[in-house]
């Protein structure tokens, strides 16, 4: 499926590796990345708003969707070489300066950006995640039951693929269902889009989700001991998911920003497809910062 009135172009990004990328719109860019188990699709409400007046630019992420899906190799799925996969693509579209949103998955690959290419990165958004060495930390007890995919998908290679390979309809089926509040929110057309690109990338995935469990976290760590922030203007939309797991989610964020706008968002964890007016409004206020 693609997204009505955007072109789609295959962007080389590293050796061995291309994105799908969708475009449209002229103006200032602003780049929007998608979350698991989803892909670019996810903002076709969104994007279609802000390509009024907008460059946007919507990739699948490296592993994801129409995306390569290179072997890893330990760093391959680390959320810094998949945000220099996100430079690359605006630089490719001839913007060396650009504002990023993304979503779960994708917000941890503009988290990664906005620390490592803060030159590059002109305005950042991040919907429902915690920075990856916040989440860990935060998860325990019978709350971190929540997050049993993290612990799953944090093994090392072989049992997570075989399993989530035997059932993956399922599997992935199981978080469009689970953290949705509006049934329509994801049409089925859509859902089906979602599950076939994600039992097609059963393998990517995971090493997307493993880096998480080590050099990610190694990365966070390094950054939060040199002292490094975000400078640029941050937005967060979060569920309350301080209330539910005990901490703090404003601190948190403090800790790694120094403009930040944090926003409690009622709808459910796919915000951009159950409230994409909300996601809109947020993301339009950020760029006037």
């Amino acid at each position: 499926m693609r997204i009505t009135g955007f072109d789609y172009q295959r962007v080389p990004v590293a050796e061995g590796v291309a994105l799908d990328v969708a475009v449209a719109g002229t103006g200032s860019p602003i780049v929007l990345l998608h979350g698991f188990p989803e892909t670019h699709l996810m903002w076709r409400h969104v994007a279609a708003d802000l390509a009024a007046d907008h460059t946007v630019l919507c990739p699948d992420l490296r592993g994801y969707g129409e995306s390569d899906k290179p072997a890893d190799t330990g760093e391959t799925y680390s959320k810094r070489s998949m945000a220099a996969d996100v430079v690359a693509v605006a630089k490719a579209f001839g913007h060396d300066r650009f504002a990023l949103a993304g979503h779960d998955r994708g917000a941890l690959v503009a988290l990664r950006a906005g620390l490592d290419h803060p030159e590059a990165v002109s305005h950042l958004a991040i919907l429902d995640v915690l920075p990856t060495l916040d989440m860990w930390d935060v998860l325990h007890g019978t709350t971190a039951a929540v997050g049993f995919h993290l612990y799953l998908m944090a093994q090392p290679p072989g049992l997570p693929e075989q399993l989530i390979a035997g059932a993956p309809d399922a599997f992935f089926g199981h978080f469009l269902d689970a953290w949705t509040q509006r049934g329509d929110a994801i049409p089925a057309d859509v859902r089906a889009a979602y599950l076939k690109a994600s039992r097609n990338a059963v393998t990517s995935i995971v090493a997307d989700y493993r880096a998480s469990a080590g050099i990610d976290v190694e990365h966070d760590r390094a950054n939060r001991e040199a002292g490094n922030r975000l400078a640029m203007p941050l937005t967060v939309l979060q569920q309350d998911w301080g209330a539910a797991l005990g901490y703090d989610a404003v601190a948190l964020w403090r800790a790694w920003a120094t403009d930040l706008d944090h926003r409690t968002v009622t709808s459910g964890h796919f915000m951009a497809e159950e409230s994409p007016s909300e996601v809109v409004k947020a993301l339009r206020d950020l760029l006037t910062r």
